[in-house]
């Protein structure tokens, strides 16, 4: 089996976020979806798995946070374009996300930001990786 990542994200309206996810080009996986969560597939390895507040707080004896309101994660989605950074922003602002700021262009990376109806933060990005390392300035890497 392949490595792969399911990213739980707690929804307080289940059906308005699998619409959200479906919006920017996530596949809903009946499968492992029902009345309390939905498998949301994004490529052969990641997936969000969208939890209603109660089904969520089963897996956690924590508060669930405000993302409005806290930051807790930001999500980098990667792209082959700029293009499609543009078109799936476009996307999520159709389907109810907000916009965080203006696009970013350093010329080797073009990146934006947009968070969904909970405000769970995503920054979807193009990035030439030669041209980026190269820009930065020697042992700098991140």
């Amino acid at each position: 089996m392949s490595k792969m990542i399911f990213v739980n994200l707690p929804v307080r309206d289940l059906d308005r976020s699998v619409a959200f996810y479906e919006a920017i080009g996530c596949t809903k996986d009946a499968r492992f979806s029902n009345d309390q969560a939905a498998m949301m597939v994004w490529s052969d390895t990641i997936s969000f798995m969208l939890l209603t507040h109660p089904f969520y707080q089963g897996f956690t004896s924590k508060t669930i946070a405000d993302a409005h309101a806290t930051s807790q994660v930001l999500l980098a989605l990667s792209f082959d374009s700029r293009t499609e950074v543009d078109a799936i922003v476009a996307a999520a602002l159709g389907a109810g996300g907000r916009e965080l700021h203006e696009p970013e262009d350093l010329g080797f990376m073009y990146s934006r930001a947009f968070e969904d109806p909970d405000g769970h933060g995503f920054g979807p990005l193009w990035m030439d990786v030669d041209a980026a390392v190269a820009a930065m300035p020697q042992n700098e890497a991140a």
